[in-house]
């Protein structure tokens, strides 16, 4: 059987911009609904969103129904963490409050089988997602894998020349509540020193092989940065969405 592609990591290498979004409610139901809208890719937000390993699973399995691509946001740089959404059958993972090559590093090992990575080998769930044997998913895998490192404290930034030099980040994802939050504007997204802060790392991340990533509330934010060179693009997140267009709708009715 063919080697599986993961059709968001051609896009990348290509400089297309990749349109996606964070699913933080368990709902196996919602994410199909999402993946046939059409976005590219679907994040499933294990850090924030109230998700176990059981619901992320099914999650996974919900994108089938179309070409959307399943990624796992992960609590915290653990590779057990990591371990179960690979095996679930994501093809990328977001790791959070990356501000080091060493914890960069730590990324990159977790996705990749020995002797290259210190991923352990499971032939359960990730083959049968991807209708591959396990050895035809577990030889393609390392290659097709993102490795999406959160670029969202101001230590991030200082050190993302060294974290950009570590081999295997596939993409960094600038983060700006928590990077607003880290430099002790929340939210001040017009403040100079937040706009240093993303124009630093910007450059630092258009001048390396990683792609660059980030978060549109809105679509003439997500153009803007698009011309700026963003490729995986996160636009807004479930709550939001279903939120605009409930009120788009009794606003319609009412209004």
């Amino acid at each position: 059987m063919k080697a599986p592609i993961n059709p968001l990591k051609q896009m990348l290498a290509d400089g297309s911009p990749a349109i996606g979004t964070f699913v933080s409610m368990p709902s196996p139901q919602l994410v199909q609904v999402m993946s046939v809208a059409g976005f590219d890719w679907l994040t499933i937000d294990m850090e924030h969103g109230p998700i176990g390993p059981e619901s992320m699973h099914a999650m996974i399995n919900a994108t089938a129904v179309s070409h959307t691509v399943p990624l796992v946001r992960v609590p915290a740089t653990d590779p057990w963490m990591v371990k179960k959404a690979l095996d679930a059958g994501a093809l990328g993972v977001f790791f959070p409050l990356v501000v080091s090559a060493e914890q960069a590093r730590s990324a990159v090992s977790a996705m990749r089988y020995p002797p290259t990575g210190t991923r352990g080998f499971a032939p359960f769930y990730a083959p049968s997602r991807w209708r591959q044997s396990t050895f035809d998913y577990a030889a393609a895998a390392d290659d097709n894998l993102l490795t999406i490192v959160l670029i969202e404290q101001a230590e991030a930034v200082r050190n993302i020349d060294e974290i950009l030099a570590v081999d295997g980040i596939d993409v960094a994802f600038i983060a700006p509540f928590d990077l607003s939050q880290s430099l002790g504007i929340p939210g001040e997204f017009d403040n100079p020193k937040f706009l240093d802060a993303v124009a630093t790392a910007e450059n630092a991340i258009l001048a390396s092989p990683a792609a660059l990533g980030g978060l549109a509330m809105d679509v003439e934010k997500g153009r803007a940065m698009v011309d700026r060179g963003y490729t995986l693009l996160m636009m807004a997140y479930d709550g939001l969405i279903i939120e605009a267009a409930s009120r788009d709708l009794i606003d319609g009715m009412k209004g």
